[in-house]
């Protein structure tokens, strides 16, 4: 003989509760990853466009530098990385010199 059990209405999750839950996993989600970069990266558009001669920077490849010089129109940047040495990098792939600020996150 076959037993077969029917689910009666109601004997499921809820819908509300399972939608409830999704909201609060986006929320947490939310404000644990997503609002945190959108600060972070508002913070480097910042520093990118407020640059200026002389700031202590760093490249998007890892080199370290002084500005020289910048160029709007181009969207460049001369960093100076040794005596007699200055390469040109793109504006934005330039970032804030945390160590020669005293600062270390």
């Amino acid at each position: 003989m076959t037993n077969i059990f029917l689910a009666a209405p109601g004997a499921g999750p809820d819908l509300t509760m399972t939608l409830l839950m999704f909201a609060g996993i986006f929320a947490v989600m939310y404000f644990i990853i997503i609002r945190p970069q959108q600060k972070q990266r508002k913070e480097i558009q910042k520093f990118q466009n407020e640059l200026t001669e002389g700031t202590q920077v760093v490249t998007g490849g890892g080199i370290y530098g002084t500005v020289k010089s910048i160029d709007l129109a181009k969207n460049t940047v001369d960093v100076k990385i040794a005596k007699d040495t200055v390469i040109t990098v793109d504006r934005g792939y330039v970032f804030k010199d945390m160590a020669s600020t005293g600062q270390q996150k």
